[in-house]
């Protein structure tokens, strides 16, 4: 079973959306454990001040490092621990398999302008950001990466191929996708599509997955290709 921490000031964020679809099935099944641990616990004032000014001046306020600090000793976390961050590495399907792999993942949530660096450099966090933008914090960064990790666990997902089958699974972006009805609007679904011929069809969302990753994401393309022909294959 994967555990999953969660370090925030707003827990509340994460009781919604971890009783819902895939992630609480999860849970349900023995799969995932979520805890949920409120920053505030280890403020120890009475205001339970878990941030303050930054040194050097500027807007913002920062938070503190201690609470962190002492959530993680009472935690003991044994896998990965990650600060949800905007000048992170971006976070990858490859990122979320090897999260998916340990048996321990801690997410730590920043708020407000910034958390103190010394929370980054605690031995064994790394920084990770899921895009090039700037959310008001950290929680629904890791409501993403829980997500993602989470529907990769054996049996989270009713067909395992359909995980194989999405974007980023094979360095690919995935083909696009129809369902009944065959025409609507007077947009109609490829021929191919309705053929029932399998080969065509396989043809066809391999084709399709190449085009669009080529022209929407060239960075995963090129590296697609790099991995190809370190491999020897086509």
């Amino acid at each position: 079973m994967l555990r999953v921490n969660v370090l925030t000031l707003f827990p509340d964020v994460f009781r919604t959306a971890l009783g819902t679809s895939i992630v609480s099935r999860a849970a349900r099944n023995g799969l995932v454990a979520y805890r949920v641990v409120n920053l505030r616990d280890y403020a120890h004032d009475r205001h339970q001040t878990v941030d303050d000014y930054a040194f050097g001046g500027g807007a913002g306020m920062v938070m503190k490092p201690e609470p962190f600090y002492e959530a993680l000793d009472d935690l003991e976390p044994a896998g990965p621990t990650v600060l949800l961050s905007a000048r992170g590495k971006l976070f990858t399907h490859g990122d979320a398999v090897r999260y998916s792999l340990a048996g321990d993942l801690t997410l730590l949530c920043g708020h407000y302008k910034d958390v103190d660096q010394r929370v980054a450099e605690r031995e064994g966090v790394e920084e990770v950001s899921v895009g090039d933008f700037v959310l008001s914090g950290g929680e629904f960064a890791a409501l993403c990466v829980i997500d993602a990790v989470v529907r990769l666990l054996p049996g989270a997902l009713g067909d395992h191929e359909s995980a194989a089958t999405d974007s980023h699974y094979d360095g690919l972006l995935s083909p696009p996708s129809y369902t009944r009805p065959a025409s609507y609007r007077g947009c109609t679904v490829p021929e191919v599509l309705l053929s029932g011929d399998h080969a065509r069809i396989t043809a066809w969302r391999r084709a399709e997955a190449e085009r669009l990753t080529q022209t929407r994401r060239p960075d995963l393309w090129a590296r697609y290709e790099e991995e190809h022909r370190s491999h020897g294959t086509d």
